[in-house]
């Protein structure tokens, strides 16, 4: 008896411990992850460069920095939206121009058209909505020119905020689309 209770025991431990390494190396998706613990305060997240990483034999990883921040210099990389609107306004119109003519100048280079809200509304709504706004830059963008096939989107909706706050000064910076090069 003494002998199947320890035994039981010990199952039990080894069947717990198994799992919880599985849970551990998987992100959660669902998760609302705690705004106050961000290396930069709950201000702001980070806005620095990434530095491509390189590989054992001293290759850059493949990421394109130089071709990011020569984009961000020539022709900004993001563009702003109103609340709850997918609409291009004259300012993001003009921001777009320039990205399309240096993506025009640079063609081997593709991009990513990232959709960003705020943090009103429900997850559904806000990836929906970044959505239609990638999709707006996309279709200016091909307007201007620029291949159809060098244009990926993705919508993040309210998963990944510039700034935190609720107000609109935060708000008005998390509208937005941000082309990043690939």
């Amino acid at each position: 008896m003494k002998n199947l209770v320890i035994t039981t025991i010990i199952a039990l431990s080894l069947a717990t411990s198994s799992c919880s390494w599985f849970k551990k190396d998987k992100p959660n998706p669902d998760a609302n992850y705690d705004e106050t613990v961000l290396p930069n305060g709950p201000d702001m997240v980070s806005t620095e460069p990434v530095v491509p990483m390189e590989n054992a034999d001293g290759a850059n990883s493949g990421l394109n920095v130089a071709s990011q921040e020569e984009l961000i210099s020539v022709a900004g990389d993001r563009v702003f939206f109103g609340t709850d609107r997918s609409d291009l306004t004259p300012e993001a119109r003009a921001t777009l121009s320039r990205q399309a003519s240096w993506l025009q100048q640079n063609q081997n280079v593709n991009v990513t058209i990232e959709g960003h809200c705020d943090e009103r509304g429900t997850r559904e709504f806000n990836l929906a909505l970044g959505e239609r706004r990638a999709s707006a830059v996309k279709s200016f963008l091909i307007e201007q020119g620029v291949a159809a096939s060098r244009v990926n989107t993705i919508s993040y909706g309210k998963e990944f905020p510039e700034f935190l706050g609720s107000a609109e000064d935060a708000w008005s910076k998390n509208r937005r689309g941000v082309t990043v090069v690939n």
